[in-house]
């Protein structure tokens, strides 16, 4: 965009300043002609006029409206001042319905006292939220807004910039994403279902033979050789503790405690598992529900609550951790905390340098998968907090203060979890 800045008037009798007058009207006139100019300043005396030519705006309007997102701009009172032809077909509207009306008519009914309150806290930087579009057959667009303040000395009289996305395409891929994710799950529950029964079917049963010829084996050897009966007292151990250990993965893999005592069992086994094998404290405190949860919520959480530990184990260096499941209202909770150095959750890395797992995604999707939300509170050498709130089912609502019992105090020494 060219700007010509014009001289006022030269000093009568200076013809170097006549020229020179003449050769910036000349060239200004070109400029104009030729539709380099936009705008035109002159200064008048010690102040500036501007003047806006016609046509000056076409090529931004070409590119507004040669964009795939929508633009509008709106009014203090969200009445749309101008939207482009993309904007139009996202909610099938003729564009000359769109204009002059206003923006709450494309809102859906649940997000616009949203709107109503991020409107009010717009900094100059501008903002961005995720609703959903009425659209004029009735169907809802999912759209992500780009709210961006036009004036701001005025806030009553602020014009707004909004720059629409239409979302539908990647809400359906993220979908598709999460069925394939949660067919994954699926197939790995599997998985450890059948490698957990071999292990108690197969492995086990074979190392507990063993494990009696050895102990055999300590008994027929004479006491005389006490080297070798040492010998084999300690191979008797080795293979008690293999034993132990090949248990121990077993109920990891497919709990079956989890599967004929219920969920708040589950939570109990695996942190006094937990607790007896670290070393770190667990304080668990949970309410009795009336009623069994649906499998899927029981294994979720549990899962969630293993993945927790591992986290704390590995990463943490926490000495305490509390596990409370509530019900506030008609949902399920399950929180757990730790002491531990905490960490950024914003720029937490999904994968650390090539090891370890999708540890807080995978959290996440499993939540996402019953219907959950899951969060994470956590500040640098503060601890972290994670929560899980999944609705219960409608026939399965417990009312409130229905058994309510602490199933576990704090441990009395460290390394337990009562």
């Amino acid at each position: 965009m060219k700007i010509i800045r014009s001289q006022g008037p030269a000093p009568a009798g200076e013809l170097a300043g006549l020229r020179a007058r003449l050769a910036v009207a000349e060239e200004t006139l070109r400029a104009i002609r030729s539709g380099e100019v936009d705008v035109v300043l002159v200064t008048v005396g010690k102040g500036v006029q501007l003047f806006t030519l016609d046509g000056a705006e076409q090529s931004y309007r070409v590119l507004i409206e040669s964009m795939n997102e929508g633009a509008l701009m709106l009014a203090a009172d969200k009445t749309i001042l101008y939207a482009n032809q993309c904007f139009a077909r996202m909610v099938k509207c003729p564009l000359e319905q769109v204009i002059g009306s206003s923006f709450r008519r494309f809102i859906s009914t649940k997000d616009r006292t949203t709107l109503q309150l991020l409107r009010q806290r717009i900094a100059a930087s501008g903002t961005k939220i995720q609703l959903l579009l009425q659209v004029s057959d009735g169907t809802q667009m999912p759209g992500h807004l780009s709210i961006r303040p036009l004036a701001q000395s005025d806030c009553k009289s602020a014009t707004f910039v909004v720059v629409v996305t239409d979302m539908t395409e990647t809400r359906r891929s993220e979908e598709r994403l999460r069925t394939l994710t949660n067919r994954v799950v699926q197939a790995q529950e599997a998985e450890r279902g059948h490698l957990a029964h071999e292990l108690h079917d197969t492995v086990t049963q074979m190392l507990c033979a063993v494990l009696v010829r050895s102990h055999t084996l300590v008994d027929k050897l004479p006491a005389r050789n006490e080297p070798a009966k040492q010998e084999a007292r300690d191979l008797h151990e080795i293979i008690r503790g293999t034993v132990e250990e090949v248990e121990r993965i077993s109920r990891n893999l497919r709990p079956s405690v989890l599967d004929q005592l219920g969920l708040i069992a589950g939570l109990h086994d695996t942190s006094t598992e937990f607790a007896n094998r670290t070393g770190v404290t667990v304080k668990m405190v949970c309410v009795q529900l009336a009623m069994r949860l649906p499998a899927d919520t029981e294994l979720a959480l549990f899962r969630i609550l293993q993945e927790t530990l591992h986290n704390v184990e590995k990463h943490a260096r926490a000495r305490h951790v509390t596990v409370q499941l509530t019900k506030p209202g008609d949902f399920v909770q399950l929180t757990i905390n730790d002491d531990g150095i905490g960490f950024d959750p914003d720029h937490h890395p999904v994968r650390r340098k090539g090891r370890g797992g999708f540890g807080l995604l995978g959290m996440r999707e499993r939540a996402a998968y019953v219907g959950g939300v899951l969060k994470v509170k956590s500040t640098r050498r503060a601890g972290t907090e994670i929560e899980i709130r999944i609705p219960l089912p409608p026939s399965g609502k417990v009312p409130d203060g229905v058994g309510r019992k602490k199933l576990a105090k704090s441990s009395q020494r460290k390394g337990s979890a009562s």
